[in-house]
């Protein structure tokens, strides 16, 4: 580096290293964590990814009960008693802790959709689909050891499907390949292509988790600071 003189002759300067200050910058904590452990009744990735975004220390354990059903229940209540049945599962060897059950049922023309598990069966789930509107229910559980009491949710969400043929729907799944979901769509993923509307309360809810109402118990509940 140089700079003129005052009778212009050519003055060199050194060059000194700045150190600048390094500033680290942490989220701020939303969770209580003074509050009893938190225990999400589930394996499921897309669950955990929802947890993730509020939550910075909780556990999951998965609870492995027999989902076969009867036929005695509407999906409604299937979908409530599975969330229940969970989150008991997993709560009668983790007392201590707020225990999170949850279930999703997508039910079309009155039939429960189940999990399509190849690209042969999600064809002709998507196809059934087509033109036509499937909901998704949602249902959660909390067992609570402070106050011991259970706190129940089930959010409704109607998926509107525009019409659409088999090599879109081809083209869909070999994009997002959904094949352990409900419906066989991922509205996280390219899903919205199928879509003519969503009508819902709560976004959050299709993913596997209604949020809106989980974050205002969890709050009420002290495990959220307020």
């Amino acid at each position: 580096m140089h700079r003129l003189g005052p009778h212009g002759e050519i003055i060199r300067l050194r060059s000194k290293a700045v150190t600048l200050p390094v500033t680290h910058t942490r989220l701020a904590l939303m969770q209580n964590l003074s509050a009893p452990a938190i225990i999400l009744a589930s394996s499921s990735t897309y669950r955990r990814g929802l947890l993730d975004r509020f939550l910075h220390d909780y556990e999951t354990v998965s609870a492995n009960i027999d989902e076969t059903s009867d036929g005695s229940l509407d999906p409604e209540s299937l979908a409530s008693s599975l969330a229940r049945r969970k989150a008991e599962k997993v709560s009668s060897t983790h007392r201590d802790a707020l225990i999170i059950g949850a279930d999703q049922l997508a039910v079309l023309d009155q039939q429960v959709l189940g999990k399509p598990g190849d690209h042969a069966q999600a064809i002709e789930q998507l196809l059934s689909a087509s033109g036509k509107s499937v909901a998704f229910l949602t249902a959660i559980c909390l067992l609570d050891p402070v106050s011991l009491r259970r706190y129940e949710h089930i959010d409704r969400t109607e998926v509107h499907f525009r019409q659409f043929d088999r090599r879109l729907a081809d083209s869909y799944l070999r994009h997002d390949k959904p094949y352990d979901c409900a419906g066989s769509f991922k509205i996280e993923g390219a899903g919205f292509v199928l879509f003519d509307a969503v009508t819902t309360d709560d976004p959050t809810a299709l993913i596997g988790l209604p949020m809106i109402w989980l974050s205002t118990r969890l709050q009420e509940l002290g495990y959220l600071l307020s």
